[in-house]
């Protein structure tokens, strides 16, 4: 299961308060999960370095390895270097930090070598792995490292989408009649929700793509940038797949609060329409309420099996949304 960072970091620092920080960490997921964030607040946790001073010249006793511009790999020599580091006594109580961004890019030598200071870890210190592919890892490496995969942060985005749902949904528990055509009207409105969740998704995965292609485009071969290619077109649908199950969610929430308002239930998982769905609840009998729920997990469990979507979500509002 993938956390958001705010979760990952306070499981952590939770860890650190009770002395049970391990020697080793993997901390994966997708670009914008905050995995770099993450790492510079958990070396700030441990170390007193500021988060924004991790990954800059002014951090004492961190150490960073990322993969060379040029090779587009982690070498063997970066990591002696590091373990070289790693054994030098640390100043002021400090633990001393390791961070290996992309660290799916080690060398097959790199990785052997390290592979050691991952069995005998130095003294006082703290090995942080960032990686959005740890597939690419040894599993030697994988099996001595605890993983926390981050999810990707799509909460603010998806949020508001859920808000203009709510407000879609408001609108039409004040609507008088609700027709065939009504309806149909609804079922493109939700629709055209979800056409911006996947335009949005889809601009941010493009743009860590480019930066990719940008940086790595003379350094290394047209396979990789190939398989990076389709490492981003399949997270582009993942993190939409997310985002529709959150609107169908959101859904489900709401005629759930109509038919504990039908039951005299005070609970709401929509308190700020508390009203509307109160006057749904009025309107329809329990046995009405029931079957546009039914018909909503009619819904999703046919998005499960990847019918066509916008037939699909049609044909499930002229059944929950008319009268």
């Amino acid at each position: 299961m993938a956390f958001p960072r705010s979760t990952a970091l306070e499981f952590l620092r939770r860890a650190y308060e009770q002395n049970r920080v391990a020697h080793a960490y993997l901390i994966t997921g997708p670009p914008g999960s905050g995995k770099e964030m993450l790492a510079a607040e958990v070396a700030s946790l441990v170390n007193g370095t500021p988060a924004k001073e991790v990954f800059s010249a002014k951090a004492r006793e961190i150490f960073v390895a990322g993969p060379e511009l040029k090779s587009r790999r982690i070498s063997i020599q970066q990591i002696r270097e590091l373990e070289h580091a790693l054994q030098m006594r640390a100043t002021n109580s400090r633990r001393k930090v390791a961070i290996i961004p992309d660290a799916d890019r080690l060398g097959d030598a790199a990785a052997n070598a390290f592979l050691k200071t991952l069995e005998e870890p130095p003294k006082d210190s703290l090995l942080l792995l960032l990686s959005g592919l740890p597939e690419a890892l040894p599993e030697t490496i994988l099996s001595r490292c605890i993983t926390i995969p981050l999810a990707a942060d799509t909460h603010v985005h998806s949020k508001k989408q859920e808000e203009e749902l709510t407000k879609l949904l408001q609108q039409a528990a004040r609507q008088t009649g609700w027709t065939v055509q009504f309806a149909y009207r609804l079922a493109q409105q939700f629709q055209q929700l979800l056409r911006l969740g996947r335009e949005e998704v889809k601009l941010k995965t493009d743009e860590a793509f480019e930066q990719e292609q940008l940086r790595y485009k003379d350094a290394t071969d047209g396979a990789w940038l190939q398989d990076r290619e389709q490492y981003y077109k399949e997270l582009t649908e993942s993190l939409y797949l997310e985002r529709r199950g959150a609107l169908v969610e959101a859904l489900f929430a709401w005629w759930t609060d109509v038919l504990r308002a039908s039951n005299d239930i005070a609970v709401r998982s929509m308190p700020i329409a508390k009203q509307e769905t109160a006057a749904l609840a009025r309107r329809f009998s329990t046995s009405e309420i029931l079957k546009r729920i039914r018909s909503l997990e009619e819904l999703r469990d046919q998005l499960g099996r990847n019918v066509h979507e916008g037939l699909a979500i049609e044909v499930a509002f002229l059944t929950i949304f008319t009268a």
